[in-house]
């Protein structure tokens, strides 16, 4: 298993998901957007697989490093 996480140098907002528990996600796939000084940036999937955990939810902060999901990987 893999887990996903942000990794700008600043604080933001998660404004967008675009995909799920359960979902499949190929590499280099957006999980979610993070808005920052009113700029969307993509965290996308570190390698192709299956999202087990998503651990976070549209409107919430988050920071440099923060872990957003858990991704398992074939």
């Amino acid at each position: 298993m893999t887990e996903i996480g942000v990794e700008t140098e600043a604080a933001g907002i998660v404004s967008r998901i675009e995909h799920g528990e359960g979902q499949h996600v190929a590499r280099d796939e957006p999980i979610v957007f993070v808005e920052i000084m009113k700029m969307e940036i993509p965290v996308v999937a570190p390698a192709e697989g299956k999202i087990i955990k998503l651990l976070v939810a549209k409107g919430d902060a988050v920071t440099e490093g923060q872990r957003i999901a858990i991704l398992e990987t074939p």
